[in-house]
């Protein structure tokens, strides 16, 4: 699981894009290498961002919605097919009263507000975690944009709402003891292959690439499964700050690396030692 930490945009990268437009940003990126097929963020630093300012939290929150709007539309448009955010977690249930009631507020605001901007993108909203515990209000805008996103086909944005990674694989692991209590299946049946149809992101791939903002060394008990062998990107800048130009940086410098995936690549008969 490598890592790499960045400050802030490489200046010499930066400058250079400076004289391209999106698309010409965009499209040499695909001339460049392979692109992540997924990308998952930790979306890290929406109040320490507003409290630099002066600011209450819940305009950094505020701020975040922006960030997610153009880190959304910049994957759709490079061509990732899938874009999972850490957007609530089971922990962030402990925050203050008036801080999940505003996120709660904010959440049903923007599920309503970018309907139609997911539509014209082809984005097919999906949601992870223990959405039963989220209010009746933002279960049935999730549920509404949900529906009506289910055709799309360009890329899959997953929210993970809720959401707690070992909470996902307990419940995998009690499904599964259920089935085999049941007869359902024997132990030996259960392979990594049948344990991830019981995880909430059965069908999607692994992220290839997991950014995360505001400069912290954690999961945060997020895809701890799925991240086994996924490159990470780690940024200073807070989410409010980052937007499709460090996303660009991200991919740059996932593509820099070399993903064997524990295995090493077999000497080539130049390479290897000659013996006589």
């Amino acid at each position: 699981m490598a890592s790499s930490r960045h400050p802030s945009a490489n200046g010499s990268a930066s400058c250079e894009a400076a004289e391209l437009s999106d698309d010409q940003r965009q499209q040499a990126l695909r001339d460049r290498g392979e692109l992540p097929g997924h990308i998952a963020c930790i979306m890290d630093g929406n109040g320490r961002w507003a409290q630099a300012r002066g600011e209450a939290r819940v305009v950094g929150h505020h701020e975040g919605v922006a960030s997610v709007r153009d880190v959304t539309e910049a994957c759709a448009e490079l061509g990732v097919d899938y874009l999972t955010l850490y957007t609530f977690s089971t922990e962030n249930w402990e925050r203050p009263d008036a801080e999940i009631n505003a996120l709660m507020e904010l959440l049903v605001q923007t599920v309503k507000d970018e309907r139609a901007t997911l539509m014209e993108n082809g984005v097919r909203l999906q949601v992870i975690g223990d959405v039963s515990e989220l209010p009746a209000s933002c279960q049935d805008a999730l549920r509404q944009t949900r529906c009506e996103t289910a055709e799309n086909d360009r890329m899959t944005l997953t929210l993970a709402l809720s959401y707690s990674g070992r909470w996902e694989i307990l419940r995998a692991a009690r499904d599964l003891a259920a089935k085999v209590a049941d007869g359902e299946c024997a132990p030996d049946d259960i392979d990594a292959a049948l344990f991830e149809e019981h995880l909430d992101t059965s069908g999607m791939p692994d992220p290839d690439l997991l950014v995360r903002t505001g400069g912290e060394f954690r999961l945060s008990n997020f895809l701890l499964w799925q991240s086994a062998y996924t490159e990470f990107y780690i940024t200073d800048a807070f989410w409010p700050a980052f937007r499709r130009g460090q996303l660009y940086e991200a991919v740059r410098s996932y593509q820099d690396r070399d993903r064997r995936f524990g295995r090493i690549e077999h000497p080539s008969d130049e390479d290897a030692p000659h013996t006589t």
